[in-house]
C-alpha cells in the first residue's frame, strides 16, 4: 500500500523587517531535545543551523560547557550562527557546508564521537520571507531556490531549458503532483513567448493549470520538486544519515525531522534497515552478510507536533520527527 503523501503547507510568510522571534520558530522543539538526550558538556551538531533555535535549546540544556558545530549551506545562517557563538563564546563552532559532505565537515572541526546530531530539513523562514531567495509563491523575486547561492544552478536554469517530459517526471518524482504533464506542457509553452524569471510568474503558470486546492496553494508541489531538485535534498539526506551514524558514540542520538513523505519516507527506511541485525535476502536460509543492528529506534510511529504548536506556527503541521540511538 502507498504511504499517504505528506504535503508541507506554507503560511502566509512573515512580512520583511519583522522581529526574529516573530519570524523563526523551531519546529517540535521540545521533543526534539528531549530525544537528543542534551546533557551538561555533551558534543552536538546541528546539521542544518537555519534560524538557529534549535541550536540555542541544546546549549541552553547543555550548558554550561556544551558545544555545537553549527552547520548550514546558506551563509546568511552562518551568519546568525557567528552572532550566537559570540553570546555563547567558545561553545557554538559555525560551519558552512551542506550536511552532504557531513562526514568531512564534522572531522576536519574535531566533531566525531558525539553525542548527538539534529537533521531539521527542509526551508527556514527566513529563507521563505525573503523574495530575493526564490522559494516563495506568495511573494514574487527571482526564480533561484539556491540553499548557497554561490553554488549550482537557480531554478530558472530547469524551468526555462528542461523539455517536457523530464519536467513532468520532475514533478511526479519529487512533488508528486498529479497533473505534472499538464503543469509540464504549461510552462514550456509559457516560456516560448518569454523566459520565466520569477516565482510570481511560476506560480501564476501553476495555478492556471491546478486551479484552487482545499488548503495549500496550487504551486505547493511544484514549488517543493524544483527545490528538492535545484538543491539534491535527497542525495544530501542520504549522505547525511550515513555519516551520522559513523559520527555518533555508543549512545549518541540521531533526530530528524522532516516535512514532506519524500523525505520520512527515506529516514524511516534508514533507520530500519540500520536497526535490522541481517539484511540477507528472504530465501537465504542462514545468515551470511554478518550484518549487526547499529541503530536502536526510540520512536515507534513519528512524533507529530501537538495542536497548540500548530496554532501558534502553521508551518509545523507538516512536520515528523524519528530519533534513534546509536548501539555500542
Amino acid at each position: 500500500m502507498r504511504e499517504r503523501v505528506i504535503t508541507t503547507i506554507y503560511p502566509e510568510a512573515p512580512r520583511a523587517g519583522s522581529g526574529g522571534s516573530s519570524l523563526h520558530r523551531p519546529v517540535l522543539l521540545r521533543p526534539a531535545i528531549e530525544l537528543l538526550a542534551v546533557r551538561p558538556g555533551g558534543r552536538y551538531i546541528d546539521a542544518t543551523f537555519g534560524g538557529g533555535g534549535h541550536t540555542r535549546a541544546i546549549l541552553e540544556a547543555s550548558s554550561p560547557d556544551g558545544v555545537v558545530l553549527a552547520i548550514d549551506a546558506d551563509p546568511e545562517a552562518i551568519a546568525r550562527a557567528e552572532a550566537l557563538a559570540r553570546e555563547f563564546p567558545g561553545r557554538v563552532v559555525p560551519c558552512q557546508g551542506n550536511f552532504a559532505a557531513l562526514a568531512e565537515l564534522a572531522r576536519v572541526r574535531g566533531f566525531v564521537e558525539v553525542d548527538g546530531i539534529l537533521f531539521d530539513l527542509g526551508l527556514s523562514s527566513f529563507q521563505l520571507a525573503a523574495p530575493s531567495r526564490g522559494f516563495s509563491f506568495q511573494l514574487s523575486g527571482p526564480l533561484d531556490m539556491r540553499f548557497d547561492p554561490t553554488r549550482g544552478q537557480p531554478a530558472s536554469v530547469i524551468v526555462n531549458t528542461w523539455p517536457v517530459d523530464r519536467l513532468a517526471e520532475l514533478l511526479t518524482k519529487y512533488g508528486e503532483e498529479p497533473r505534472a504533464r499538464r503543469i509540464a506542457r504549461a510552462i514550456v509553452e509559457a516560456r516560448q513567448r518569454a523566459p520565466i524569471e520569477t516565482t510570481g510568474q511560476l506560480a501564476e503558470i501553476v495555478s492556471r493549470v491546478v486551479g484552487r486546492r482545499r488548503g495549500i496553494h496550487p504551486a505547493t508541489q511544484t514549488f517543493q520538486a524544483l527545490r528538492i531538485a535545484v538543491n539534491q535534498e535527497l542525495e544530501a539526506l542520504e549522505a547525511g544519515l550515513a555519516a551520522s551514524v559513523e559520527l555518533l558514540r555508543p549512545g549518541g542520538r540521531l533526530v530528524v525531522i522532516s516535512f514532506h513523505s519524500l523525505e520520512d519516507r527515506l529516514v524511516k527506511q534508514f533507520l530500519r534497515a540500520e536497526a535490522q541485525p541481517c539484511r540477507c535476502p528472504p530465501g537465504v536460509p542462514v545468515c551470511v552478510c554478518g550484518q549487526q543492528p547499529r541503530l536502536r529506534i526510540l520512536t515507534r510511529k513519528p512524533v507529530r507536533p501537538d495542536p497548540e504548536e500548530v496554532q501558534v506556527n502553521p508551518r509545523s503541521r507538516s512536520a515528523r520527527l524519528r530519533a534513534a540511538e546509536r548501539l555500542p
